[in-house]
């Protein structure tokens, strides 16, 4: 096979996948991943895909495309703070907690190292270890790889590994783009796999996310709303997307005002506030 034909080949699958490994595509055209790297070399030159780790995705418009971290922390701040200060409700007792790398999440992990003791946290984001560190009222556990550098994360196949053997009581999450009757999408697909597996060993997920995230897509899918227990956004999301997240069960905390739909979030207090046990990591 040509050169040429084989990179078109490439470039139909990723229409047709939205994302590829390199080792996905080797097997699929019979060559070594060395030839499909200088092959995805030359698509990315031609604004055909996008490198990432391990892999390539779609070309997508500019929109899609993950966000250096610097720049993201000086967006929408105020209800950045007011949504970490809500979120703080739910993390009490010794509880094991995962907080993805999102800028939300960051001002969270501030909070829990000024007003919080005995919290066992996991966390990819070397930003929040640096934030929990400064205070040793509380575990601070990391999760190594390759470091993400638009992101100030820790992602790849060794980060996911040690993912997947943490069971966490909460998984606080962050996201890029939010659906309230699809779910939550992500641009970066280095450091999405980790949320996933998270998601799926937490006893509760908390998403938290301000209002400008509401009816935008990024690349690709992560949780799905059936995913997520309760999401805490600022006051300015949009009312018709809060009442569909309630009839769909999830507790909805609007920061600056009390629990939405009172009764659930009764019970949702109940079962993660009261006690003291904890899922065991």
């Amino acid at each position: 096979m040509k050169p040429a034909e084989r990179r078109q080949r490439i470039h139909q699958r990723l229409a047709d996948r939205g994302v590829c490994s390199y080792e996905e595509l080797s097997e699929f055209l019979q060559v070594s991943t060395m030839t499909i790297r200088r092959d995805v070399d030359v698509l990315a030159r031609e604004g055909l895909a996008t490198k990432t780790l391990g892999g390539i995705q779609r070309a997508v418009p500019a929109e899609f495309y993950e966000t250096d971290l610097r720049s993201r922390l000086m967006e929408h701040r105020a209800e950045k703070h007011a949504i970490a200060r809500a979120a703080m409700e739910f993390v009490n007792g010794r509880r094991t907690v995962f907080l993805d790398g999102g800028t939300t999440c960051l001002e969270l992990a501030k909070l829990m190292a000024t007003q919080r003791s005995g919290l066992t946290v996991i966390t990819n984001s070397a930003m929040a270890c640096i934030e929990l560190g400064k205070s040793r009222e509380n575990m601070t556990v990391g999760i190594g790889g390759q470091y993400d550098a638009p992101s100030a994360s820790f992602v790849g196949p060794s980060a996911e590994e040690s993912a997947s053997r943490f069971f966490v009581d909460l998984a606080i999450v962050s996201t890029k783009g939010f659906f309230a009757d699809e779910g939550t999408y992500e641009s970066a697909i280095a450091t999405f796999h980790i949320k996933q597996i998270i998601a799926r060993q937490a006893a509760k997920v908390i998403l938290l996310i301000d209002h400008s995230k509401f009816g935008q897509r990024a690349l690709s899918k992560v949780l799905d709303v059936s995913n997520i227990h309760a999401v805490v956004t600022d006051a300015a999301a949009p009312e018709a997307d809060l009442e569909l997240l309630r009839r769909a069960g999830l507790q909805v905390v609007v920061a600056g005002g009390e629990p939405a739909h009172a009764e659930h979030a009764a019970d949702y207090e109940k079962s993660i506030v009261d006690g003291e046990g904890s899922n065991a990591l």
